[in-house]
């Protein structure tokens, strides 16, 4: 990995944060009918978060304390989308008799009740929620995001932190 420049890795982020966006979107959701619960919406807005910062850093192309900035930031939102990831692979892999009941739509909790309030809701999770809807060697979909923001996140930090530019 030699040749791997902060630059180059940062638009490597952007890139593969936008084809998984885009997958999800227009393969799962618009062609498959597979509509996101509200954790898959969160685990979303991560990869944006983690996209758009990447993206800034690339444009930026900053010196090593920049780069540990961006570094830490496109880290810090894939251990966010992480957390919700994990939630979401517990809630699958939850016995039947112990899965959430369904609840409301995230619209509906954002336009009803006070943000911290719907997000709390959020994480308790519902029955759509638990539902596995497609599965890839062994994995849901919640469990690859899971292994893309892990991956992300360590690569960036090396790549961050790395004496060698």
């Amino acid at each position: 990995m030699s040749g791997l420049t902060p630059r180059k890795w940062f638009l490597t982020v952007f890139v593969v944060c936008a084809a998984l966006l885009g997958i999800a979107v227009f393969y799962f959701q618009n062609r498959l009918q597979m509509y996101p619960c509200p954790l898959c919406i969160f685990q979303r807005v991560a990869f944006v978060a983690m996209g758009l910062i990447a993206l800034l850093a690339a444009l930026h192309n900053p010196a090593r304390a920049g780069r540990i900035v961006y570094g830490l930031l496109i880290a810090l939102s894939a251990a966010l989308g992480a957390v919700v990831a994990g939630r979401h692979v517990w809630l699958q892999n939850l016995p039947p008799d112990q899965v959430p009941a369904c609840g409301p739509g995230l619209d509906y909790m954002m336009e009803n009740f006070p943000f911290l309030q719907a997000l709390e809701m959020v994480f308790k999770g519902s029955g759509s929620c638990a539902e596995v809807s497609w599965n890839f060697l062994g994995l849901s979909m919640p469990g690859w995001t899971l292994v893309w923001y892990l991956g992300l996140a360590a690569v960036t930090l090396w790549v961050s932190f790395r004496r060698r530019a």
